[in-house]
Formats: C-alpha cells, sequence, structure tokens
C-alpha cells in the first residue's frame, strides 16, 4: 500500500530497520568520506577525544537513511526532503551495535502553493541494541497527496549497504593556495572564512552512493528521475553532506603536513542546526565548498576543550547556493 500525506496522523509512532555495523562498515566508510583517526583506525583511536573506534556521525546519517527508505518512504509518495531542523548526535555508534529506527509524527500541512502535496514533520531516532538513541533528527518530508498524484512504481533491487567508488568519480579538487595553519581554540578568530575546494557529481557516482543508502527513484533511475518533483538524476542530500566532510578532513590534512605536532588535536561534533538543500545537485554539476568560523566558546563539560562554531555553504558552477548548514566541533584549548 502506497502511504501519501493524508495516511500520516500527528502522534503516529512506527518502529522500523536493523542495521548491524562492523568495525569494517565504520572504517569504509570513514576512509572515504571521514578518514579521522577515531574513524578509521582502531589502536590511534584509544588515544583520541573519544577513547576507540566509532562511527563517523555522517556514516550513521546514511544508514539511518537507508532504514528510513526501506522503512516506509519506498512504499510512499515521497518527494524528498527541504533539509533538516536539528540533528543530534547523541551516543557513539561503536562496532557490533546493531541499529534501528523509530519516528513520531510531529506536525503536518497542506502546502498553500502546490494543492497535489502536503509537509510532514517528523522526528527520527537511531537506536542501538540497548534501545538507547544515539542519533536525533528534526525535518519535514513531502509527500504526494491521494488523488493528486500516482502511486510511484519503481522501486530498486537491494544492494549492499556501502559505497564503492565507480570509475568515472568525480576529483576532489583542493584549492591551490598553500594550507593555513589551524589555530589554538584561544586563536580561532570569528569570521574566517576558508574555501575547501570543489567536486564534481557524475551520474554513476550519484548512484553508486544512492544505492547503498538512498535508494529513492530520483537519485537512481534517470527516466523515473526525470518523471519526478526534482526532473533529473540528482544526489542524496547525503552525498552532498559527505563530501563536504571529505574535503574538510583533507583541508585539515593539508594543514597537518605543514603544522605536525603543532596542530591542535579536534574531537567530534555534537551535531549540527538549519541544514538546508536548497536546489537539487544533478548529475554534472560542480559544487564549491566553503566554511565560516561563526562563533565560539568555552565548553562546560570537558575540560581543556572549547566548541567552535561554523556555518557551511556549497554553491552549483552557476553561483546558486544548494546547501548549507551550521555545524560545530569540541577544538583542542
Amino acid at each position: 500500500m502506497t502511504l501519501f500525506f493524508e495516511d500520516f496522523a500527528v502522534g503516529d509512532v512506527a518502529h522500523y530497520g536493523r542495521m548491524p555495523v562492523s568495525a569494517d562498515d565504520i572504517i569504509a566508510y570513514a576512509s572515504i568520506f571521514d578518514a579521522q583517526d577515531f574513524h578509521i583506525d582502531a589502536d590511534k583511536a584509544k588515544a583520541t577525544f573519544v577513547g576507540g573506534l566509532i562511527g563517523s556521525g555522517w556514516h550513521t546519517s546514511a544508514l539511518m537513511m537507508r532504514m528510513m527508505t526501506e522503512g516506509f518512504l519506498l512504499d510512499s509518495a515521497g518527494m524528498g526532503a527541504p533539509g533538516l531542523e536539528e540533528l543530534k548526535w547523541l551516543r557513539p555508534v561503536r562496532p557490533g551495535d546493531v541499529l534501528g529506527m523509530r519516528h513520531t509524527v510531529l506536525e503536518r500541512k497542506e502546502s498553500r502553493s502546490r494543492p497535489d502535496i502536503g509537509l510532514v514533520r517528523f522526528r527520527f531516532e537511531v537506536l542501538n541494541q540497548n534501545d538507547e538513541p544515539v542519533q536525533e533528527v528534526t525535518n519535514w518530508i513531502i509527500f504526494g497527496r491521494r488523488g493528486q498524484v500516482a502511486a510511484p512504481t519503481f522501486r530498486a533491487e537491494p544492494r549492499p549497504v556501502r559505497y564503492v567508488p565507480p570509475a568515472s568519480i568525480g576529483a576532489l579538487v583542493l584549492p591551490e593556495e598553500p594550507a593555513m595553519p589551524v589555530p589554538r581554540f584561544d586563536d580561532v578568530v570569528i569570521g574566517t572564512e576558508t574555501r575547501l575546494g570543489h567536486f564534481t557529481f557524475t551520474p554513476d557516482d550519484i548512484i553508486a552512493f544512492a544505492g547503498a543508502f538512498d535508494p529513492q527513484r530520483f537519485h537512481l533511475d534517470v527516466a523515473a528521475a526525470e518523471a519526478s518533483l526534482f526532473g533529473g538524476l540528482c544526489a542524496s542530500g547525503w552525498h552532498t553532506a559527505a563530501v563536504w566532510m571529505r574535503l574538510m578532513v583533507a583541508a585539515r590534512r593539508r594543514a597537518q603536513a605543514v603544522m605536525g605536532q603543532a596542530m591542535p588535536r579536534l574531537g567530534s561534533s555534537p551535531g549540527f542546526k538549519a541544514l538546508k538543500w536548497l536546489k537539487p545537485v544533478f548529475a554534472g554539476d560542480t559544487l564549491t565548498y566553503t566554511t565560516t568560523v561563526s562563533d565560539k566558546r568555552a565548553s562546560a563539560s570537558r575540560p581543556g576543550w572549547g566548541l567552535v562554531f561554523h556555518h557551511n555553504t556549497a554553491r552549483n558552477q552557476h553561483g546558486d547556493m544548494v546547501f548549507m548548514f551550521d555545524g560545530c566541533v569540541f577544538w583542542e584549548r
């Protein structure tokens, strides 16, 4: 049965998903998109901020998306999400954890401009095997209305929950200017802007990422995507976010090569707010990513550490803003 906008009632709760997470899974994702020691090296991770190997938060988000699609989105008239209000990483995901999902319908509203769609606001919780929340997300999703849009007929064959880069993957292009030193927390200057680099999204890469983590029709099939709200094959929002993290880590590694032992340690992130997917990222688009320090403060819970807040954006080759969010990270004082 296809779920339309009318099938979601405020207060509804649903449980679904069972996703075992191994050390190999954690390392495979992070090696490409978030190659920090506490995500890729079990021995080095012991001496880090988190004390052992943990999954990248962006990996947890990608696994959440896979469970959501298989849990209910593939059997719905879902048309994507404009962004996230807030995401919290509440507990680390460690090797051997088994993740599941719980969602609660918080609100719903009909579109004023398009009578064929409505929006539903959810709280999504990723739970570990002890029923403890490891991630919490609040966001709206667009759904077609019954009798106004046709039920989708496309459904992809299940694929392994692991991204394998295709041969035609776009090049990760870093800025030509020399790497800038990463300052100690007390020397971080609010307003500092850093251009991280750019990346071109190829059709094969869009399909490879979506096949592992976001197997919706507009990310996987050209014909189905052309008939969708987006009008063409476009990248998963989690793919655009993963590339931001990949460029951020690359920028830090360049700085590490310059600074050596003087490089301050960075910890994990507690989450982010106001993530917006403003325009689709179509096959062939090249995004340029930028990060700007927006604030900082000492950590009340971790002596010797502070929190640095950053505003992050991506523009396509036409100069259009397509992606933004406000994040933060623990920073050694």
